[in-house]
């Protein structure tokens, strides 16, 4: 599903309206009847409802609610925020008609003193184009709005909240209910977003529906996963669904390692080998018994260095489809050095996790040096690293962060999180919302680089092995928290789920993550 930014609507509405010749009355009209009409279904016991109406087409939407539900037989209330004289255009013409039918309207002054209790709250005060900090009265508008004891309905988008973003723009309206219009909005589909809009409706106002093909944001859904699966033909042998060769492990990080390798498998990957120190061979043979295993040359204290790069290449070299690099490698001169030198040399497409993250970041520049597609799997403190920004300073713009890094090192970036973010060297980026806070524990990142890594062996062009990945992964860390409980899932489990999640996605309920209407 098609995700927009507070641009993307201004020229989608722009289009709409000034090359299809659609008046921004009806896409009004279409709007105000579609939030009353959730009303009447979602909220039956409602009889008094107050809608607080800004200045803008947020505000006209909030009049045409207010005709429809009135129509309905509600008691409604219109509470102006400002000024009636600073209401123009459509929402003008939409105030006067509400006028027109006895509609009761309340100028506030800069007081919510006039307040009456009401069953419903709706929320038509700012749309997307709000790109400041809410202050004055407004604010304490939205205070008051948020310290109500009843429902509260926001009208495109709680007000306050960054439309792109997700966060406050210093106070947000915090909705039961969101109803959108045309699109969702990339705030309402990322966190902390989310914990303000509630409930999403998605609806059509009947701007064309071809606008939105070129738009680069996208949440994944079980449509998006279910078109990109491969069938498996019953004519196959194992060297047809790939060959993924792992380099992981140092003394001590051989579950890393491990779990990289059992994350491939359990997503179908033909063969996978997993090259080690030789020293941690032994532990890996006892490890792993569908996985082969690869003793390479080490350095004097046991990890992968320059010693172990000649083997590395021979053995890349050697009919195998992709490369997953990093976990639990350590981060010495000697083991950046090799990393550098695989990232220069291979001609397999590359996963990197973990400590690869970490010796990358000390030498950016080395992703301008790659032939292959290379895919980087970092948490926000890891892509804290890679931009030298900070983890609040990451997590505060997910979106725009691992975009600006896929455009500027042609790399694809797996922002790893709560909806993590994939974004890919041509500027489009992708919000999955499957997984659980029980996920936040050790592994889950390795087993991650196995199934995308899995996935890029199998054939899978990078973004469709990352979409697939990371929404299959989360799904099966769903299916894990809701057979044993979020707390005390481990990273195995998610792993060993994987077979289950992918034949959901091909068979299972089809769950939808925002609700349409037509």
């Amino acid at each position: 599903m098609k995700l927009a930014s507070r641009e993307i609507v201004r020229e989608i509405d722009r289009t709409s309206i000034e090359e299809f010749g659609i008046s921004g009355l009806i896409l009004m009209e279409n709007a105000g009847r579609a939030v009353a009409k959730v009303v009447l279904e979602d909220f039956p016991y409602a009889k008094k409802a107050a809608i607080f109406a800004g200045t803008g087409s947020n505000g006209g939407d909030g009049f045409v609610v207010a005709r429809h539900l009135i129509g309905a037989g509600f008691d409604v209330i219109t509470y102006l925020i400002s000024d009636p004289k600073k209401y123009k255009g459509d929402a003008l013409t939409n105030l006067e008609a509400l006028h027109k039918i006895g509609g009761k309207m309340v100028e506030l002054k800069g007081s919510v003193s006039e307040y009456k209790q009401a069953d419903l709250i709706i929320d038509a005060l700012f749309g997307t184009g709000l790109d400041r900090e809410v202050e004055g009265f407004h604010r304490e508008v939205i205070e008051f709005i948020n310290s109500q004891p009843i429902p509260r309905l926001a009208v495109d988008l709680p007000s306050g909240l960054d439309s792109d973003t997700g966060f406050p723009l210093g106070v947000s309206v915090k909705a039961d209910v969101t109803v959108t219009f045309v699109i969702p909005k990339l705030g309402l589909a990322i966190y902390p977003g989310i914990d303000y809009a509630g409930k999403v409706y998605v609806v059509d106002i009947t701007t064309p529906n071809f606008l939105e093909k070129e738009i680069p944001f996208e949440l994944i859904t079980y449509d998006t996963v279910r078109k990109i699966l491969k069938p498996r033909h019953p004519d196959t042998h194992k060297g047809t669904f790939g060959h993924l060769f792992i380099l992981a492990g140092s003394p001590g990080k051989t579950g890393a390692a491990t779990l990289v390798a059992l994350g491939a498998l359990r997503v179908g990957t033909g063969l996978v080998t997993v090259g080690v120190p030789k020293s941690l061979n032994p532990i890996m043979e006892e490890k792993l018994t569908e996985a082969m295993t690869e003793p390479l040359p080490e350095t004097e204290g046991g990890i992968l260095g320059k010693a172990s790069l000649a083997a590395a290449l021979k053995i890349m070299s050697s009919r195998k489809t992709a490369l997953a690099i990093g976990p639990g490698i350590s981060t010495t001169e000697d083991t950046a050095n090799f990393l550098y030198e695989i990232l220069r040399k291979s001609t397999l497409p590359i996963v990197v996790d973990a400590d690869g993250l970490t010796l990358i970041a000390q030498n950016l520049n080395i992703l301008k040096e790659t032939q292959v597609p290379v895919i980087l799997t970092p948490h926000p403190g890891e892509m804290s690293r890679l931009i030298g920004k900070s983890s609040d300073e990451v997590q505060k713009d997910r979106i725009g962060v691992a975009r600006d890094f896929s455009s500027m090192y042609n790399a694809y970036t797996v922002l790893k999180g709560a909806r993590t973010v994939i974004s890919t060297p041509d500027g489009r980026a992708f919000i999955n919302p499957t997984g659980n806070p029980g996920m936040a524990s050790g592994g889950m990142g390795d087993v991650l680089s196995g199934v995308i890594g899995g996935f890029l062996a199998q054939g899978y062009s990078p973004s469709d092995a990352c979409i697939l990945g990371v929404f299959a992964h989360g799904l099966a860390g769903d299916m894990a928290a809701d057979k044993k409980g979020e707390a005390g899932i481990i990273a195995g489990d998610v792993a060993d789920l994987m077979p289950e999640a992918i034949k959901r996605i091909l068979h299972g309920k089809k769950e939808e993550f925002f609700h349409r209407i037509r």
